[in-house]
């Protein structure tokens, strides 16, 4: 626009600023099937066979009972779940999981076809521009927490980073904190025993102000749980699904099944062992309380075969997740996948596969996507500089999510007959009063023209996005916090710790 028609429009009506929200999407596309609906039905046939027929190694004594209970054939650590028992626990889990946040405006919603993204979860290492690669530590899990929290696209809060500086005993006071504080989206808390676990779960009902009865009637929390592949169901893993079971809170289940190394080389195979798995933990959190929320996931990919490293973001992670969402709808049930991506920095090769593994998830109807921002080194680090380059693809995605219109105003005939032939459209009445609201407002990318960009320090994408991040950090848009309740939040930690704190240990 021309700063004539700028300060011709000056004076009349300003177009109001341009408001978001990514906060409770639905996902807009139609799912993509990889696999016929008759080989679907086969592959959860055989998953039931696999759980049937060859069993589950179980190693929590506890869940051992709980399967026997239920009718499980059980022989020393081994068991095998039949199919009635699987069938029961489906009929039981529910199809729609409500999250209550810190604030009603973040609730979450999980079901088929609604969309959540969170950003690299549970990885050891944190880099970026300035510091370089390094252990994560409690400063860094405070600035991804307040990264995460800084974007609306990501709806979940994911462990992102380890704070190894923090001791065992006290880390998951450290984590909690960190999140119920810095913000107020749906956290989340780590399965490393029933003591950290039940400590976890009063520090968040007392700090929601709210009775044990309030808390246990709905999800104001999850878990990630990973079976270890192939066929394992351990110690931690199974407590935690009883845990946050019977306490009411969600457990997100996710074999990890990397073709040719912990599963069958083929896709195929791979999703029917992960699908096998998935089950028998989903089992488990109904036999602990019947009508638990659950959600099915899956994380399969292959890998490099000439290294035996984890590949991500190639065209059998993106035909996995095709078919985990197509098992995902047979069996009727909310469902978590994942992008993600094996590139060691921010660069080309971490863009194209983390774009291209996040594609698969939204063609498939990923319910939750995992990973969506910020992994590479397949899960050793989180880079801060490729959270924000991420970012702005899934808020490019969200934009998606609304839809185009095409009332009279969008369809605009008003402003054709108002154009003449071989005119512009800038100084049209259309577009004065929609110039400001109508498109996305990019916050990486740079779509100046090169004399502009040179001028301008000819700064790339990573660079542009380094400094966004640390805009943030030096200023955090908290939410507003109860200075009582936090108060009593740090006094109650300060008590647990003075008692030893607990460890990480069922």
């Amino acid at each position: 626009m021309s700063r004539r028609n700028r300060a011709r429009n000056a004076s009349g009506p300003r177009p109001s600023a341009r408001v978001t929200n990514y906060r409770q999407l639905k996902n807009p596309f139609p799912p993509m099937d990889v696999f016929t609906a008759d080989r679907i039905e086969a592959m959860h046939e055989a998953a039931l066979s696999v759980l049937e027929d060859l069993g589950v190694k179980v190693l929590l004594p506890e869940a051992i009972k709980l399967f026997g209970a239920a009718g499980a054939t059980v022989k020393g650590d081994m068991v095998h779940i039949g199919r009635e028992i699987v069938a029961d626990a489906l009929a039981s889990a529910p199809t729609r999981i409500e999250g209550r946040a810190g604030s009603r405006e973040r609730d979450i919603v999980l079901e088929l076809g609604s969309l959540v993204f969170q950003p690299g979860a549970g990885a050891p290492h944190a880099t970026d521009e300035i510091r370089g690669r390094r252990p994560g530590s409690a400063r860094d899990f405070r600035e991804l927490v307040q990264l995460t929290h800084h974007f609306d696209v990501f709806q979940m809060m994911p462990p992102l980073v380890e704070p190894q500086d923090v001791a065992t005993n006290i880390r998951h006071y450290y984590t909690l904190e960190t999140q119920l504080t810095e913000s107020d989206k749906f956290p989340f808390i780590f399965s490393r025993g029933s003591p950290q676990v039940a400590e976890s779960f009063e520090l968040l009902r007392d700090f929601r102000g709210l009775s044990d009865d309030e808390f246990h009637s709905q999800p104001h929390c999850y878990t990630i749980i990973n079976t270890n592949s192939p066929r394992t169901l351990d110690i931690p893993m199974a407590q935690g699904l009883i845990d946050f079971a019977r306490a009411g809170q969600v457990s997100i289940i996710t074999p990890f099944t990397l073709m040719g190394a912990m599963a069958p080389i083929t896709v195929a195979g791979a999703i029917t062992l992960s699908h096998a798995e998935a089950l028998a933990a989903l089992t488990l959190t109904q036999l602990a309380k019947s009508g638990a929320p659950v959600c099915y996931g899956t994380f399969t990919s292959n890998v490099d075969m000439k290294s035996g490293a984890p590949a991500f973001g190639t065209p059998a992670h993106f035909q996995a997740s095709l078919a985990a969402g197509q098992l995902a709808r047979f069996i009727g049930l909310p469902w978590r996948s994942a992008a993600g991506s094996a590139a060691n920095l921010n660069d080309v090769q971490a863009a194209n596969e983390n774009q291209f593994g996040l594609w698969g998830c939204l063609m498939a109807g990923a319910t939750v996507v995992i990973h969506s921002a910020g992994w590479i080194e397949g899960g050793l680090s989180v880079s801060y500089e490729k959270l924000v380059t991420d970012a702005e693809v899934l808020n490019m995605v969200a934009e998606l999510c609304a839809g185009a219109q095409a009332g009279e105003a969008e369809i605009g005939l008003d402003a054709i007959a108002e154009t003449q032939p071989g005119g512009h459209f800038f100084a049209a009445a259309q577009t004065m009063a929609r110039y400001q609201t109508e498109f996305y407002e990019p916050i990486v990318h740079d779509y100046a023209n090169f004399g502009t960009w040179s001028e301008r320090g000819a700064k790339d994408a990573s660079t542009r996005a380094r400094d966004i991040w640390q805009g943030i950090v030096a200023n955090p848009n908290r939410p507003a916090i109860d200075p009582d309740r936090q108060g009593a939040l740090k006094e109650t930690i300060a008590k647990m710790t003075a008692r030893g704190g607990a460890y990480p240990e069922s």
